[in-house]
């Protein structure tokens, strides 16, 4: 039987979580406590520079230096939470969600809290937790703590927790701001004031700050919901079924939470079960959610992408729920999704598309502080169409859906119930000013000239995946000899094409299907287009043909507007 959890006390357990991560165990026998605590500093900000790929490439190192020196004047004197938290402001400085303070043993005899927990839905902070006594104001907006807005106290919390987007960002203060030595280290309480919560409606709760223990008397919102959608969460590391209530041949749900192999039941053990499934009744749509999938190993999906490339090769319609929680390797898959022709649906993740990884850690020789750091930068974009213009930036979802406050309270799953209510196939977002690839230009000369007939084999190219959306036109324009691939045996279909490879592309196109043009430029080829010309005679048969934009900046790298256009230029020549 799967254990379904509620949402809402989940996210009670994540946030006690981030503050039992500040714990540190108490200094042995040996050197002084302010010699301990620099040899802590030291071993933290030398630890930061020899295995992070870039530390500096957020913050230049005179920060780093600065706010190591006014921690170091304070060494003597402040307690021993205020050092906990010196050295996450100071591991923060990297802005990287990958690189991070934890410990191991625990402060939490000397740490206070306020006894409430805050939610975010519909755009909006919403009351989660409070003290039994205050239990009929739960569920109620929040709009303040200590005068200041939500909005304005999150981004003083900036300054300690590691985040490198504002997803990531609000995440890690929803599951920190009930620590009260945050809010004093950060000038927005004083040491054991209460914290006063401005809610909707202009009322007011004042909470004292209280222990660890104290925190067990809490009434949580999520305790009064009475049912749980067959999507809720669950233990399982990834599990499968059809729904109930969708149209058509049906909806096949998998649910993805981490990405991990269940040693139970191997990834490819599972994805056969999948395969057989989907065989049996051919649904309409698949659903892969990776919603609560923190990350892992990216590679582990591999076996189920491959059969979901099968079925969508079939006919059937794949969807990715995102949200919030997706991070990491969770990310690389759902980016995976979208090269593969997937259409996500849900909410903006705190994992960024672009990122530093691949995290690598050691220990403070006194604290005992645990501190995990990247040691590469992971740029999709350099293997995925899917990642062209993007970054260091949360990824978006092709169609906005988010979990509702509403929802929420009636144990409603809001993505997957306008899922079942809209079982018209979905597209992906149109990004017209992201950089044009190669893959991505080919299969737009491909449906121009009304998707021939080619034989579909493996991949032409040892560099592609086998999995992309544009698999076969690349395979087409192989055959064709349009496509003529690198030195090396490869093709590098997520780089941009510049406008040298898309005359050669388009004239090649051209050629083999003997076309000609209705009427020719007579303007000469622009002189930024002739700058390191390999082939000026495709140049100039394109440029003459009409076949290159007049009006283009030829400085920049063509979009994807662009290539629809030379794309639509070819089209009208081949059915003039």
């Amino acid at each position: 039987m799967r254990i379904r959890l509620h949402f809402i006390q989940r996210a009670a357990a994540l946030c006690l979580a981030v503050v039992l991560a500040l714990g540190a165990t108490a200094l042995a026998a040996g050197p002084s406590r302010t010699q301990a605590r620099q040899e802590d500093l030291d071993a933290l900000y030398a630890g930061l520079k020899s295995v992070h790929p870039d530390l500096f490439a957020n913050t230049p190192e005179s920060e780093f230096l600065a706010q190591k020196a006014e921690i170091e004047g304070r060494l003597e004197t402040e307690s021993d939470v205020a050092f906990a938290l010196d050295l996450m402001r100071l591991t923060a400085l990297v802005k990287d969600s990958h690189t991070s303070l934890g410990s191991t043993g625990s402060l939490m005899a000397q740490m206070h809290f306020y006894p409430m927990m805050l939610s975010w839905r519909d755009g909006r902070w919403y009351l989660t937790a409070a003290p039994s006594a205050d239990s009929a104001l739960l569920g109620q907006e929040v709009t303040a703590l200590n005068g200041k807005t939500v909005a304005e106290a999150m981004d003083r919390f900036r300054a300690i927790l590691s985040a490198d987007n504002p997803v990531k960002l609000r995440r890690e203060f929803r599951q920190s701001c009930m620590a009260a030595d945050f809010y004093e280290y950060l000038g927005l309480a004083e040491a054991g004031d209460p914290l006063v919560l401005t809610l909707g409606g202009g009322k007011t709760l004042s909470l004292s700050p209280v222990s660890a223990q104290e925190l067990d008397s809490l009434a949580y919102l999520g305790a009064t919901i009475t049912q749980t959608p067959a999507t809720a969460q669950t233990d399982e590391a990834y599990w499968s079924a059809f729904l109930d209530g969708s149209a058509q041949n049906g909806t096949y749900y998998i649910q993805y939470n981490t990405c991990r192999e269940d040693p139970e039941l191997p990834m490819e053990t599972f994805a056969a079960q999948v395969w057989s499934a989907l065989d049996a009744k051919a649904p309409a749509r698949v659903v892969l959610d990776l919603r609560n999938n923190g990350g892992g190993s990216d590679g582990v999906i591999w076996p189920l992408l491959r059969v979901l490339r099968e079925q969508m090769d079939l006919g059937s319609e794949v969807v990715c729920l995102i949200g919030e929680t997706t991070f990491s390797s969770a990310i690389i898959n759902a980016v995976e999704l979208q090269e593969m022709g997937a259409v996500l649906v849900g909410d903006s993740t705190s994992g960024s598309v672009d990122h530093f990884g691949s995290v690598r850690s050691f220990q403070l020789p006194n604290s005992k502080f645990k501190v995990g750091v990247s040691s590469k930068y992971i740029d999709l974009g350099t293997l995925l169409d899917a990642d062209a213009g993007r970054g260091v930036v949360p990824l978006e979802p092709d169609v906005s859906v988010p979990q509702t406050m509403a929802d929420t309270l009636a144990g409603r799953d809001t993505a997957v119930e306008w899922l079942l209510a809209h079982p018209e196939r979905l597209s992906q977002k149109a990004c017209p000013a992201a950089p044009l690839t190669r893959g991505r230009f080919l299969a737009q000369l491909y449906e121009a000239l009304g998707q021939p007939n080619a034989s579909w084999d493996d991949p032409p190219f040892q560099d592609l995946l086998g999995i992309e959306w544009y698999l076969h036109p690349i395979s087409w324009a192989c055959q064709t000899g349009i496509a003529k691939g690198t030195a090396d045996g490869g093709f590098a279909a997520a780089r941009p094409v510049t406008w040298q490879e898309a005359a050669v592309f388009l004239t090649r196109a051209a050629n083999g299907w003997k076309l000609t043009p209705g009427t020719v430029r007579t303007t000469p080829l622009p002189g930024a287009l002739a700058n390191g010309v390999w082939d000026r005679a495709a140049l100039e048969q394109a440029w003459a043909w009409g076949l290159l934009p007049e009006d283009a900046d030829f400085g920049k790298t063509p979009t994807r507007a662009q290539g629809d256009a030379m794309a639509a230029a070819l089209a009208a020549i081949a059915h003039r």
